[in-house]
This record gives structure tokens, sequence and C-alpha cells, in this order.
């Protein structure tokens, strides 16, 4: 009799709430965008890359399902568990959208979502065993298209606060940093990784400053902008694509600072999300070389001994121990 095809466990409790959260933040954000704010993508967009990004990310999870013999993510939990299959892709649609400007282009933003859902599927390695994905997909999405179509540019920041002004500039980025502090503090477990880039990103700003004669002021300055805030508390701390250990974190985190310092210095603009796909990209290799190792140690591990003369010796031909 065999068994019946099992679904792969969820995410953690705690991770499921942390999504929840960030697919309610980023869905009010992009509501407050369009009404109040500034945004200046066409208001169907946000729709378009939703629907866009759920129906590849349902398509490749019941491939994935086939090849692997397994029930689907998205079937035997019912409405919850549809929506809990459902929380990535819509984060990932709407901050594609959010972050890119591609003029009226919709084919590039959709192609960004593609992208972004897809490269889960597709750049993988082996985490305990079990392959997980490693390039942050919103992320991987608009450098891709940044690099694909030089014309194509990040939003512009000033859109998250274009028709606001006095206090309110200041109390949306506030919002924010609480909001997002609470949730990586509670939930994500990101907070190293958070204290080690900004605590790096000051550096190298300072840095870059003494070498190369940059403003130091205005190199400092765009870490009180919203945009800033929202890529160190939504983006850059994805809990799915960054290491668990605070050491770990806090390596994830500086890396992308200087590597963002690195580049700025050379002259590369959109430094944020290159550093980000750059030290993905890094941690992924490593996580292939660990596997690779790992294998390989247990592959090749310790030969066989046999007695001979009271003592033990490494057995040539493999087989079990003889006595002498």
């Amino acid at each position: 009799m065999t068994e019946a095809p099992t679904t792969p466990p969820r995410h953690d409790p705690k991770i499921v709430t942390a999504l929840r959260r960030f697919a309610i933040s980023i869905t009010v954000l992009n509501i407050a965008g369009y009404t109040v704010l500034g945004f200046e993508q066409p208001w169907l967009w946000p729709f378009i890359a939703v629907a866009v990004a759920y129906s590849v990310e349902t398509v490749l999870e019941f491939i994935g399902a086939r090849v692997e013999g397994r029930r689907p993510r998205y079937a035997g939990g019912g409405v919850k568990g549809g929506l809990e299959f459902l929380y990535p892709s819509h984060i990932t649609a709407l901050a594609v959208n959010m972050l890119l400007y591609v003029n009226d282009r919709l084919w590039v933003m959709v192609l960004g979502v593609v992208i972004a859902v897809s490269a889960k599927w597709v750049l993988r390695a082996p985490v305990r065993g079990k392959p997980r994905h490693f390039m942050n997909p919103s992320n991987f999405g608009i450098a891709v298209v940044l690099l694909l179509f030089p014309w194509a540019s990040i939003a512009p920041p000033y859109q998250f606060t274009e028709y606001t002004d006095g206090a309110v500039d200041w109390i949306i980025p506030a919002v924010i940093v609480v909001l997002g502090t609470l949730l990586n503090a509670k939930l994500t477990g990101r907070m190293w990784l958070i204290g080690g880039w900004l605590v790096v990103f000051v550096l190298q700003s300072v840095l870059r400053g003494v070498l190369f004669d940059t403003a130091i002021p205005p190199a400092l300055g765009m870490m009180t902008g919203v945009a800033f805030v929202l890529f160190t508390n939504y983006m850059v701390t994805d809990p799915g694509t960054t290491p668990s250990r605070p050491v770990a974190q806090v390596a994830f985190g500086g890396g992308v600072a200087v590597t963002y310092g690195i580049m700025t210095g050379l002259g590369i603009a959109y430094g944020l999300f290159f550093a980000t796909a750059v030290v993905c990209l890094v941690r992924g290799g490593y996580l292939w070389l660990v596997h690779l190792r790992t294998e390989s140690a247990a592959t090749t591990g310790p030969a066989p001994v046999q007695a001979v003369e009271g003592r033990d010796v490494p057995s040539e031909t493999g087989k079990a121990p003889v006595a002498a």
C-alpha cells in the first residue's frame, strides 16, 4: 500500500506571522501611496503585478509538486493555507512594482515580477539537506531589470512624501521604523543584521569622505529617507534569504554595506540593490560549498580497519576486519 503524498511543512509560525504582517504593511503602504503620498506608477499596475505573481507562483508550485511527488503547498490547508502560500508572492509583486520605475512599459514591470518569483525555484542551495532559495526575490527582480534595461530606474524617493509636508515628513519614516523594528525584533529575529548594516553603513560613509573626499553629511543624510528606512526594515531583512545566527547576520548586513560603499565609490548607481544581490549570491555559493564539503566528507569517511599482530590498521580492500 502506497503512502499518500505529503505536504511539505509550512514556515515556522513566527515567520508566517511575519509574512502576514509584511503583506499587510506593504498593502497599506501601496494604498496610501496611490491615494495620499505620490506614487507615480499607474494605479492598475499593482493589481496586475499581484495577479502575475500569484499565477507564476502557483504554476511553479504545481510543477514542483508533481516532480517531487508531493502535495502542493497551496493544497490541504483551506483558505488559510492558501493565503499563507501566497504571502511571499504578494509581497514580492507589490515591492517590485512600487520600487521600479519603467515609464509606461508595463511588460518590463511584469518581467521583473516573473523573474523575482521564478528565482526562488531556480537559484537554490541545500540548507540542512533541503533546497532553499538564497536570492532576495524582489531585490533580484529589480536588479535584473536595471541591468537589462539601462533606461529603467528606481522609483524616485520623493514619491513617498511628495504630497506631504511639515511634521508628516518625519512621522512617516518614524512610523515605518517603529513598526519595522517591532516586526524584526519579535518575529524575524533580524535585529543583529540591521545593527550590522547600519553601523557599517555609517563607517563606510565616513571612510568614503576621508579617502575620496565624498560629502559625509549627504552620505549619512540618506539614512533619514523613507526609501532607506523601507530598505532597512523590509528588504535587507528578508528572513528567507538571510542567515539566522547573530554573527552571520552581522556579517551579512555589514557585507551589504561594504559592497554598497565600494560600488558607490566606483560610481555605480542603485548600489543598495546590486550590493544586496551580490551578498546573497556569495551566501548562496557558500551554502553550496558547505554542502559539497559535507557530501565529500560523508563519501570518503574513515576506512575500515583490520587487526594485524594486535594492532588496528586500515583495510585496503574496504572489507570487514579479519583476525590476524
